[in-house]
């Protein structure tokens, strides 16, 4: 049944109300099945930057292996992973390095870095990757249900210790993250696989959304707006209408027959 079903995407990305520039950046690239979302960090604009280039640097690799799958990776494969899954992994380690090596070359730009969270389909189905707080959902059935777990570090504490949702909401620290491009010379992605059914749709976006909106908001603008641009506008006005804290970025990606 997978075989038949269509994809239909969208995707939208907002300033939101306290900031001054967009650090976030996303890319549809529906030729190659891949969708990503990248919510960039740094000072003078080189958050943009850092953002910018993970999607340029994914591209990119995309563009080389499908033209010559033969071709030379930077990175040897992970032999318990197949291809398609070592190409998605790939790419996100060479953007790494390259927003990596950017970022101790010009001085301006040292720090710099962004999360990344991408969809891949392939095989049937898709495999999600991330780095950093940047999330991916799906919606099924009127259900949402986040796929990745938060490299951060009001994650890592939640983890150690049980906090109360008093002290989870008063953590000091939330804009920590413990895992982003660009941070370390290497970086290691976090992957799985999902067969989406018909009807799914799956969200990527920065903690620009999952932060001022909550879950249930998100799974009742879902399940409200059958068309996905009316939705994924839809939810970037939510979280502007809940203060807009931050850059808000959301695609969405839909199974349809």
């Amino acid at each position: 049944m997978a075989q038949q079903l269509r994809i239909e995407v969208a995707g939208e990305t907002n300033v939101g109300r306290k900031r001054n520039h967009n650090e976030d950046n996303f890319a549809i690239m529906a030729e190659y099945g891949l969708f990503i979302v990248a919510d960039g960090m740094g000072g003078h604009a080189s958050g943009e930057v850092a953002s910018k280039m993970a999607v340029d640097a994914m591209q990119e690799f995309f563009a080389q292996t499908q033209e010559d799958p033969e071709r030379t990776w930077p990175y040897k494969m992970d032999r318990t992973k197949g291809y398609e899954e070592n190409r998605l992994i790939t790419g996100i380690k060479l953007a790494n390095l390259r927003i990596y090596e950017t970022a101790q070359r010009e001085s301006k730009k040292r720090g710099m870095g962004t999360t990344f969270v991408g969809i891949f389909t392939a095989n049937d189905g898709v495999y999600i990757a991330h780095v950093g707080d940047s999330r991916v959902y799906r919606h099924r059935d009127g259900k949402l249900e986040c796929l990745t777990e938060d490299h951060s570090l009001l994650n890592d504490y939640i983890k150690m210790k049980r906090l109360t949702p008093e002290e989870i909401a008063n953590f000091p620290h939330k804009n920590v993250i413990v895992r982003a491009l660009g941070m370390k010379e290497t970086v290691k992605v976090d992957t799985r696989f999902e067969v989406p059914a018909v009807n799914d749709t799956y969200l990527l976006c920065s903690d620009g959304l999952s932060g001022p909106v909550t879950d249930p908001e998100i799974a009742d603008i879902l399940s409200r707006h059958g068309d996905i641009k009316t939705a994924t506008a839809k939810l970037i006005e939510r979280a502007n209408e809940n203060g807009g804290p931050d850059n808000v970025t959301c695609v969405l990606v839909r199974w349809t027959l």
